[in-house]
């Protein structure tokens, strides 16, 4: 499976994650973007207090993906990674 390095994707991407960054590091965490797969998933690191909150499955799906897809019609979807 290949990447996606279309840099206005990434740079939209980028623009929605920064929206979401003061929400998130209120709460001790943060996130970055790590790749978007060929199938136009993007895939996140989730750090700090995110990186081990019980309710990062629910901010994954119901803020991050949510943001970003709205910002990136082409995102079919986020995943978070770890690396």
């Amino acid at each position: 499976m290949g990447v996606i390095n279309d840099p206005l994707i990434i740079s939209k991407i980028n623009e929605a994650l920064e929206l979401l960054r003061p929400f998130l590091n209120a709460d001790g965490g943060d996130m970055e973007l790590v790749e978007v797969s060929d199938n136009y998933i993007a895939k996140v690191k989730l750090l700090g207090a995110c990186s081990s909150c019980s309710m990062s499955a629910m901010t994954l799906k119901n803020g991050v993906e949510e943001a970003v897809m709205r910002a990136v019609p082409e995102i079919k979807g986020v995943e978070a990674v770890m690396l």
